[in-house]
């Protein structure tokens, strides 16, 4: 009898172990396929002979594809099963990846546009996996998962042109080469699809008092996405637009680049250590104002701070957003009480979140040229800290969509 209890024991474990090593093989494929573009945007431009406003289509294509595709991921994973949509997305990233590297602009935009709703995908079924397996436990997998794809966004960034240039793979190789990563993760997913029978019959059984709950009318739900959504667009602005608000004030273009990888370094501990945190504490509010204040120090110290000290403007701007991120993660499983929730909420705020951040640097490019200046868009960002901070502050109440 202890024999057989140990077996158990021991296959509960390797199950588990397996869907940790999916689960951070997956993540890392969601966000290197998109940030190893932006290094690569003037040989994409130069090779294919398209302007720069197509050029920057190219970063926002995928997160409207996020923002379109992400309401109906959860119906699909509930029709289906959350294994065997993983699994499918992971194909489709592979083509989408493989396509965007082939022939020419076009088929650049449609490779684009097919690997972005694959990602929207596991962007959203991902939280519901980790609240459905892992329920006492989700402060450090959301920690994992968010390490795991902050960590390989940056190394996508700083690889790219090495890749393209130095090692001659152009940038069709460069963005191809991410392909191995999509496969590789497809052949350590497909173990999940023995226990999706299991494991879906238990998943709906955990919902079936909450099936009726509509996110899109509560208001936690909504002050959940809006955290999502204001947090994504500091981020995707600060990405798209620091390195020319530094040449601006006079650093050279080589180092801009680098204060702008150093940003990305900064937030990474914070991604896991801020979830973990989190999920053992019953408010999350005291991590929404060190946030708030961490990027209001940041984004005032880019205007009024010494040119002398930039570097340490930068790595509490990349600190704050860690914070911003991790919680923001975090609020799917805190603020849900089972995994269909969870998927609902990921899929309201992921859909909402990515609309903002596509939009957002587009607005803060408008603002710079109406003014010739980055002082107003920087306070629009300033601005944006503030409204954070009211949302955090109501999203990081102890309490769940379901009765709010």
């Amino acid at each position: 009898m202890e024999n057989q209890i140990k077996k158990v024991q021991e296959k509960q474990v390797a199950t588990s172990c397996l869907i940790v090593l999916g689960i951070i093989i997956i993540a890392a494929n969601l966000r290197a396929p998109l940030t190893s573009v932006g290094p690569l945007a003037s040989l994409i431009r130069d090779d294919t002979h398209i302007s720069n406003t197509l050029a920057g289509l190219i970063t926002t294509v995928p997160l409207l594809a996020f923002a379109l595709l992400s309401p109906f991921v959860p119906k699909l994973g509930r029709k289906y099963g959350i294994e065997i949509i993983i699994l499918l997305s992971l194909i489709i990233l592979t083509v989408g990846i493989t396509l965007r590297s082939l022939f020419g602009a076009a088929s650049l935009y449609i490779g684009t546009a097919i690997l972005g709703f694959a990602i929207a995908v596991c962007n959203v079924l991902l939280p519901s996996l980790i609240k459905r397996d892992f329920p006492n436990r989700i402060g450090s997998m959301t920690g994992i998962y968010s390490i795991s794809m902050n960590l390989c966004g940056a190394i996508a960034s700083g690889i790219s042109i090495p890749l393209a240039v130095g090692a001659g793979l152009k940038w069709q190789g460069a963005l191809g080469l991410w392909g191995i990563l999509s496969i590789l993760s497809i052949f350590l997913w497909l173990p999940q699809l023995k226990n999706r029978t299991k494991q879906a019959s238990v998943s709906s059984n955990s919902h079936v008092i909450n099936k009726n709950v509509n996110v899109w009318r509560s208001p936690l739900a909504w002050q959940v996405t809006l955290f999502m959504g204001i947090q994504s667009m500091i981020f995707y602005v600060l990405i798209a637009w620091l390195p020319e608000i530094l040449n601006h004030q006079g650093n050279d273009s080589s180092h801009s680049g680098w204060y702008l990888s150093i940003m990305q370094l900064a937030l990474l501990p914070f991604t896991f250590i801020v979830p973990v945190i989190a999920g053992r504490m019953s408010s999350q509010r005291s991590l929404v104002v060190i946030a708030t204040i961490l990027l209001l120090i940041g984004t005032l110290g880019l205007i009024y701070g010494s040119p002398s000290i930039i570097l340490l403007w930068i790595i509490i701007l990349g600190i704050g957003g860690g914070f911003a991120f991790g919680l923001s993660m975090m609020f799917f499983g805190l603020r849900t009480e089972d995994a269909h929730q969870a998927a609902e909420l990921s899929g309201m705020a992921q859909s909402i979140g990515y609309l903002l951040a596509a939009v957002g640097p587009a607005l803060i490019g408008f603002l710079h040229d109406a003014t010739n200046s980055w002082t107003l868009p920087l306070f629009i960002l300033v601005g944006a800290s503030v409204l954070l901070f009211i949302f955090g502050i109501g999203a990081a109440r102890s309490r769940f969509v379901g009765s709010a």
